[in-house]
């Protein structure tokens, strides 16, 4: 299956921190300091304290941010941390969030568990409907914040219609793109004024690194946000942004591979009568693959998700079957990761609002790796069938 990757992302990754004077090393060097010293009270150096910057952060971040051709990202220690800060920039007391009802579930805690006691009021809203999404919004709302594709449904949402839809109404539209990075899709073109990425997963890529950033082209909102993580300590640490930058300089040949190999696994799974439905960007109907088709840049990702028939005691089976797919509360590495959304990602979301969001209990998640795809759908397919045996059983005994 051929997949092509956009050849100005493959250069821009595989030179990520790399300067260009004479005799700068190739690869940026780590600079874990946490001050730095001033010839006098006029100093103009870049950075003085690493709470406020740091040269391999900087490093990070002007590269993700020459990714979405913007100026230098904000990056922070988490991509929590991220939308922790973006929240504490853009909203208030009395002020109100629209958030997609299937994003990450950790999205959802923090909106109703932290914020809500802040006085923020949000709304979970299918985000693929505009018409939903636009019957929430009010004069207050001051951030409409969406994931697509959705984790874990890989639901797609109309990027460009909601940006119309906020603008609106006076409020920002916030994309989380953690699952296509911009690789793949680049919202801040596609009419956000946000990208949310938590690098932890795709960019970073080897399950070393915990990190998350924001990309903006405005200029004030930008300033903000760089206050906010001044003022509450949220900056990535050297070591990890070292790291991340590393791994950013695959990414796109990372993508390719692992984009291809779950196509394939999707289309795979899909055949199975173990397999009750499978979720992914070309399988989720004509208007969906149709949104894929404007919104991403030549692949769809590496993650889907599948239900087994016999829905939450299958996917228990599964689980506890697969050998080569690690069990995982994770997305984005080298290897193929399997999650149980309902006890893992989404264990904080009341189970109505998960049911609502499209994740039942059932609902097992892959994020494919580096393997051959081969090997991993055998390692699937034998955990499919070992789990269908109890079910088969069961049957037979009611007969």
């Amino acid at each position: 299956m051929s997949i092509e990757i956009p050849r100005a992302s493959a250069t821009l990754c595989a030179r990520a921190g790399q300067g260009r004077r004479d005799g700068e090393p190739l690869v940026h060097p780590i600079v874990q300091s946490t001050a730095f010293a001033r010839d006098g009270l006029e100093s103009s150096a870049p950075h003085a304290y690493s709470r406020v910057s740091n040269p391999t952060v900087a490093a990070l971040e002007q590269a993700l941010g020459d990714l979405e051709d913007a100026p230098p990202a904000v990056a922070f220690g988490t991509g929590l941390g991220a939308e922790t800060a973006l929240l504490l920039a853009l909203v208030r007391a009395g002020d109100h969030v629209v958030c997609g009802r299937a994003v990450y579930g950790g999205t959802t805690r923090l909106l109703q568990r932290v914020f809500a006691d802040l006085g923020v009021e949000s709304s979970l809203v299918d985000s693929t409907d505009p018409r939903a999404v636009a019957a929430a919004l009010r004069p207050c709302t001051r951030l409409l914040l969406v994931e697509t594709p959705a984790n874990p449904t890989l639901a797609l949402t109309d990027i460009g219609a909601l940006a119309a839809l906020a603008r609106s109404v006076g409020a920002r539209l916030a994309v989380d793109n953690t699952f296509l990075t911009p690789v793949l899709q680049r919202p801040l073109d596609l009419g956000a004024d946000v990208s949310v990425l938590s690098t932890t997963k795709f960019i970073e890529g080897h399950s070393a690194a915990l990190g998350g950033a924001l990309v903006t082209r405005d200029a004030a909102l930008l300033e903000r946000l760089r206050f906010v993580r001044k003022a509450t300590g949220g900056i990535a640490a050297p070591f990890n942004a070292w790291l991340t930058l590393q791994g950013l300089k695959t990414l796109p040949l990372r993508l390719q591979r692992q984009s291809a190999s779950a196509q394939r696994l999707a289309e795979e799974l899909a055949q199975r009568p173990e397999v009750a439905r499978v979720l992914y960007p070309t399988r989720l109907g004509p208007e969906a693959r149709a949104l894929a088709a404007r919104q991403h840049l030549g692949a769809h990702g590496a993650v889907l998700a599948f239900e087994p028939q016999g829905g939450l005691s299958a996917a228990r089976a599964i689980a506890s079957r697969v050998r080569l797919c690690r069990l995982v509360e994770h997305v984005g590495s080298v290897e193929t990761l399997l999650t149980h959304s309902a006890s893992m990602t989404h264990a904080d979301v009341p189970v109505d609002e998960r049911r609502a969001a499209g994740i039942p209990d059932g609902l097992l998640r892959l994020s494919v790796g580096l393997e051959d795809p081969d090997e991993i759908l055998d390692d699937l397919l034998a955990a499919l069938v070992a789990g269908a045996q109890p079910e088969r059983e069961a049957a037979c005994a009611t007969r």
